[in-house]
């Protein structure tokens, strides 16, 4: 029990890992494409960097979803709880603005 127990570690450590690179370089390209359409003047580029920071948000928000299976003790599961509600509030922030942002390239 105790090897599997330890097995399940490794891969939710591993799992964590990928989840947060992966996050972390889809806000590093998003923030790189945006760059360049602010360069070229697009219009949808704030929509396009809001898009990329929410999906990298996303995968990190799972990442800490993921560290919930292995902490032991309460603070460490309230230091998570904590990080995964200021993560959520954030995507839901970037999700109203893409909203609110597609609307008024709507209405132009």
């Amino acid at each position: 029990m105790e090897l599997l127990e330890m097995t399940l570690e490794d891969i939710v450590n591993y799992a964590i890992l990928l989840f947060e690179f992966i996050g972390v370089g889809i806000i590093i390209w998003s923030g790189i494409v945006g760059f360049y359409k602010y360069l070229r003047r697009c219009p949808d580029t704030r929509i396009a960097l809001a898009k990329g920071m929410a999906m990298g948000l996303e995968f990190k928000l799972g990442s800490e979803i993921l560290r919930t299976v292995v902490v032991r003790e309460w603070k460490e599961i309230g230091i998570v709880a904590g990080i995964i509600a200021l993560r959520a509030a954030l995507t839901f922030l970037i999700h109203w603005e893409i909203k609110e942002e597609e609307k008024g390239i709507n209405i132009e």
